[in-house]
């Protein structure tokens, strides 16, 4: 079977990082899921969407020239499903999930720059 950009398959996970997810595909090959192509939200922890040997299905978004394939789970969520989702949420749902989700983010580069030594968020 060959891989194109544009189709999607059904692939296995074979190993969890900081960065992503690599999955084997039904070819052989073996395609990463980068961590913002996991969810349609922050994904902070990649382990609280994968773990290996877990099923999942993929779109093959990019084959680079060296031959690394780049692969997505959140561009085949269904996006109708979203859209009805978002706009059955009230303004205050809205404004709080995203401060929370902010927050996360926020606290996320605090920790890094403090593990650095660099400058401090205020």
């Amino acid at each position: 079977m060959s891989i194109e950009v544009g189709s999607t398959v059904e692939g296995k996970v074979t190993g969890i990082t900081k960065f992503g997810a690599f999955v084997e595909l039904p070819s052989g090959d073996t395609g990463l899921v980068h961590i913002s192509e996991v969810a349609n939200t922050y994904v902070k922890d990649i382990s609280k969407f994968l773990k290996p040997d877990d099923t999942v299905k993929v779109k093959v978004i990019k084959i680079g020239a060296d031959g690394k394939i780049g692969l997505s789970i959140k561009q085949l969520e269904e996006s109708p499903e979203l859209a009805d989702q978002a706009s059955k949420m009230s303004f205050e749902d809205k404004l709080n999930r995203f401060l929370r989700e902010s927050n996360e983010r926020l606290q996320d580069l605090r920790n890094r720059e403090a593990k650095r030594g660099g400058g401090s968020y205020k």
